[in-house]
Protein backbone atom coordinates (compact mmCIF):
# COMPACT_ATOMS: atom_id res chain seq x y z
CA UNK A 1 0.00 0.00 0.00
CA UNK A 2 1.18 3.49 -0.85
CA UNK A 3 2.06 5.75 2.03
CA UNK A 4 -0.54 8.47 2.47
CA UNK A 5 0.78 12.03 2.53
CA UNK A 6 -0.75 14.72 4.65
CA UNK A 7 -2.86 17.35 2.90
CA UNK A 8 -1.08 20.46 1.58
CA UNK A 9 2.25 18.68 1.08
CA UNK A 10 3.72 18.77 -2.42
CA UNK A 11 6.16 16.18 -3.77
CA UNK A 12 8.38 18.78 -5.48
CA UNK A 13 7.55 22.21 -4.08
CA UNK A 14 10.57 23.78 -5.79
CA UNK A 15 9.07 23.38 -9.28
CA UNK A 16 5.53 24.52 -8.55
CA UNK A 17 4.43 27.74 -10.27
CA UNK A 18 2.84 28.93 -6.99
CA UNK A 19 3.71 29.03 -3.29
CA UNK A 20 3.28 25.60 -1.69
CA UNK A 21 2.47 26.76 1.85
CA UNK A 22 1.47 29.85 3.82
CA UNK A 23 5.06 30.69 4.80
CA UNK A 24 6.45 30.45 1.25
CA UNK A 25 7.28 33.64 -0.66
CA UNK A 26 4.83 34.92 -3.23
CA UNK A 27 5.88 34.03 -6.77
CA UNK A 28 5.16 36.78 -9.26
CA UNK A 29 6.11 36.27 -12.87
CA UNK A 30 8.45 38.97 -14.12
CA UNK A 31 7.07 41.24 -16.83
CA UNK A 32 9.51 40.76 -19.71
CA UNK A 33 7.65 42.88 -22.25
CA UNK A 34 10.05 45.84 -22.22
CA UNK A 35 13.08 43.52 -22.16
CA UNK A 36 11.79 41.58 -25.16
CA UNK A 37 10.88 44.73 -27.09
CA UNK A 38 14.34 46.20 -26.50
CA UNK A 39 16.09 43.00 -27.58
CA UNK A 40 13.84 42.54 -30.60
CA UNK A 41 14.59 46.11 -31.72
CA UNK A 42 18.33 45.60 -31.21
CA UNK A 43 18.29 42.26 -33.03
CA UNK A 44 16.23 43.63 -35.92
CA UNK A 45 18.67 46.54 -36.28
CA UNK A 46 21.56 44.06 -36.38
CA UNK A 47 19.89 41.98 -39.11
CA UNK A 48 18.96 45.08 -41.10
CA UNK A 49 22.51 46.46 -41.04
CA UNK A 50 23.98 43.03 -41.85
CA UNK A 51 21.53 42.72 -44.76
CA UNK A 52 22.56 46.16 -46.06
CA UNK A 53 26.26 45.19 -45.81
CA UNK A 54 25.68 41.96 -47.73
CA UNK A 55 23.52 43.77 -50.29
CA UNK A 56 26.26 46.37 -50.88
CA UNK A 57 28.93 43.67 -51.10
CA UNK A 58 26.79 41.77 -53.62
CA UNK A 59 26.24 44.93 -55.71
CA UNK A 60 29.99 45.67 -55.63
CA UNK A 61 30.65 42.11 -56.82
CA UNK A 62 28.18 42.48 -59.68
CA UNK A 63 29.70 45.84 -60.68
CA UNK A 64 33.19 44.36 -60.60
CA UNK A 65 32.04 41.42 -62.72
CA UNK A 66 30.47 43.75 -65.29
CA UNK A 67 33.60 45.94 -65.52
CA UNK A 68 35.84 42.88 -65.91
CA UNK A 69 33.58 41.46 -68.59
CA UNK A 70 33.62 44.80 -70.43
CA UNK A 71 37.41 45.12 -70.29
CA UNK A 72 38.20 41.52 -71.24
CA UNK A 73 35.81 41.89 -74.21
CA UNK A 74 37.47 45.14 -75.31
CA UNK A 75 40.41 45.21 -77.67
CA UNK A 76 44.01 45.78 -76.61
CA UNK A 77 47.25 44.91 -78.38
CA UNK A 78 49.56 44.57 -75.39
CA UNK A 79 49.91 42.33 -72.38
CA UNK A 80 48.71 44.31 -69.34
CA UNK A 81 51.08 44.35 -66.37
CA UNK A 82 49.71 43.72 -62.90
CA UNK A 83 49.56 46.85 -60.77
CA UNK A 84 49.65 49.26 -63.72
CA UNK A 85 46.86 51.68 -64.60
CA UNK A 86 45.09 51.43 -67.96
CA UNK A 87 42.29 53.45 -69.49
CA UNK A 88 39.19 52.25 -71.31
CA UNK A 89 37.93 54.26 -74.28
CA UNK A 90 35.19 54.06 -76.90
CA UNK A 91 35.90 54.48 -80.61
CA UNK A 92 33.60 56.27 -83.03
CA UNK A 93 32.25 52.87 -84.10
CA UNK A 94 31.33 52.36 -80.39
CA UNK A 95 33.86 49.53 -79.89
CA UNK A 96 35.85 49.64 -76.68
CA UNK A 97 39.63 49.52 -76.37
CA UNK A 98 42.15 49.62 -73.56
CA UNK A 99 45.10 52.01 -73.66
CA UNK A 100 48.06 53.20 -71.62
CA UNK A 101 47.37 56.78 -72.74
CA UNK A 102 45.67 58.81 -70.01
CA UNK A 103 42.46 60.76 -70.74
CA UNK A 104 44.17 64.17 -70.43
CA UNK A 105 46.65 63.29 -73.20
CA UNK A 106 44.08 63.00 -76.00
CA UNK A 107 40.48 63.60 -76.92
CA UNK A 108 38.70 60.22 -76.93
CA UNK A 109 35.47 59.05 -75.30
CA UNK A 110 36.78 58.05 -71.88
CA UNK A 111 34.97 55.24 -70.02
CA UNK A 112 37.17 54.68 -66.97
CA UNK A 113 40.55 53.82 -65.53
CA UNK A 114 41.47 50.40 -64.20
CA UNK A 115 44.29 48.54 -62.46
CA UNK A 116 44.97 44.83 -62.96
CA UNK A 117 45.34 43.16 -59.56
CA UNK A 118 47.31 40.04 -58.61
CA UNK A 119 44.28 37.83 -59.32
CA UNK A 120 43.97 39.15 -62.90
CA UNK A 121 40.87 41.07 -61.88
CA UNK A 122 40.39 44.63 -63.07
CA UNK A 123 39.72 47.17 -60.34
CA UNK A 124 38.04 50.43 -61.28
CA UNK A 125 39.98 53.40 -59.95
CA UNK A 126 39.26 57.12 -59.82
CA UNK A 127 41.92 59.37 -61.24
CA UNK A 128 42.66 62.33 -58.99
CA UNK A 129 42.21 65.59 -60.79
Amino acid sequence: MAKKKPDQVADNPNILPYASNVGAPVIKPTDLTSFKQEKILKTNNYFKSKYEEIKKEYQDLIDSYEWNKLIYNSSFSFKPEKGEIYHLYQRKDEKLFLSIISPDEWNMVYIGSFRLDSNDKWEKIDLES
